[in-house]
């Protein structure tokens, strides 16, 4: 097994998400920030951010299939999030859910966090997904 997801006893429960993940694979794979844009450079899903959130998901996957790495394979996902406030979690994870099963993203996550940020580098980006796994 390549990578380990593990909710220790003691740590907060009940969250979407496992607090530690042990790699013990000896290959490293960074997948650099991910966002809403198609293979040409399109904008998919203008100000929707649920939309943004599946298909920066899907590029994350085809990040770590150039690779020869998936979802499972993944130690620690990051998402920023433009101008977050907690009412926005909904459409977020109906983002996330959305490509769950079609992408073979584990659930409970890996460790995941989410920062939100003013704003990134274009305005219609809501979202931007970072990813590191580890393979043998």
């Amino acid at each position: 097994m390549t990578v380990q997801l593990l909710t220790p006893e003691g740590m907060l429960q009940p969250v979407p998400y496992h607090h530690v993940s042990i790699g013990t694979g000896s290959r490293q794979v960074h997948v650099a920030g991910q966002i809403a844009r198609d293979a040409e450079g399109n904008h998919i899903a203008t100000d929707d951010l649920a939309g943004q959130v599946a298909q920066a998901l899907r590029n994350t996957a085809r990040g770590l299939a150039g690779a020869g790495a998936s979802f499972s394979d993944v130690v620690r996902l990051r998402f920023f999030v433009t101008h977050w406030e907690p009412a926005k979690i909904d459409d977020f994870m109906a983002g996330l859910a959305a490509v769950t099963e079609e992408l073979g993203i584990p659930q409970p996550l890996p460790p995941v966090s989410l920062i939100g940020v003013d704003y990134l580098f274009e305005p219609d980006v809501l979202v931007e997904v970072e990813a590191f796994a580890v393979l043998d």
